[in-house]
């Protein structure tokens, strides 16, 4: 396998993003967040890509922060107020931009998610799992409670869950997972790639220009009063409406034919 951070594979307009940090059990360390974040913001500007899906390399998905990496930012005269500051800054822009991008982002989970790690599937738009994958926000096992993890965590599933999950720093199964909402599809191990495939597969032969528009108003609107939110949503389904290619999907409908999209 290449000695690339975060590989990257595009086919039938899916890119297929791994985390190649195997014998780390893929830990998101200082290159690797700058490595994904650049990924992520080059497939954000290619409008022939209309799904990610973000993988892992190796025996799991994701162990979360560098630890070694981090501890020895204690050296600083600080004891690394500074750049565990900066750490968490840039972790969570990466965070961030992953529901700020137009395509759809899917995370293919097996093994652990753990940490930052399963704060990364929290992120993602979608995430399917495999039955044997785990996942846990474990830092309050060696005395770091999971504050920045917990923000998409608790955005993902029910507040007690959640806290449990945070304060226990327990592991819970993949279908526990899919129970509180954190995951979409559990599917066996031998299985899991097909899963996901399939269901990027389904939304990348979707139109892509209203997939961007929904995406983008499915997080704006979720945030605002319900007045507001309506009011967005109307000016969002006018211009969805306007567009030439949804013209052509309700008229092929209509007509029971496949439409001529661009």
């Amino acid at each position: 396998m290449s000695d690339e951070l975060v590989l990257c594979d595009v086919a039938e307009r899916v890119a297929v993003l791994t985390l190649n940090r195997p014998g780390a059990a893929n830990a998101l360390s200082d290159a690797m967040l700058a490595a994904l974040k650049a990924r992520l913001e080059g497939i954000a500007a290619d409008d022939g890509i209309k799904v990610v899906v973000i993988r892992g390399a190796g025996k799991v998905f994701c162990g979360g922060h560098d630890l070694k990496e981090m501890q020895a930012g204690r050296a600083a005269e600080d004891g690394g107020a500074a750049y565990f500051a900066d750490l968490f800054t840039r972790c969570g822009a990466l965070m961030q931009l992953i529901p700020q991008m137009p395509q759809p982002v899917i995370g293919q989970v097996h093994g652990i998610a753990t940490a930052a790690g399963c704060q990364l599937v929290a992120a993602c738009d979608m995430a399917v799992a495999a039955e044997d994958a785990r996942f846990g926000v474990n830092g309050v096992n060696i005395g770091l409670f999971c504050s920045t993890p917990m923000v998409a965590l608790s955005r993902n599933v029910h507040r007690k869950q959640a806290f449990e999950m945070l304060t226990t720093g327990e592991f819970i199964p993949a279908a526990r997972a899919r129970e509180i909402g954190l995951v979409n599809r559990v599917a066996p191990p031998d299985q899991l790639e097909a899963e996901t495939m399939a269901l990027a597969k389904t939304v990348a032969g979707k139109l892509g220009a209203a997939v961007r528009i929904g995406k983008r108003a499915f997080y704006e609107q979720a945030g605002m009063p319900l007045d507001q939110a309506y009011d967005y949503t109307r000016d969002v389904m006018v211009e969805n409406m306007l567009y030439r290619d949804t013209d052509e999907g309700i008229t092929a409908f209509i007509e029971k034919r496949k439409p001529d999209w661009a």
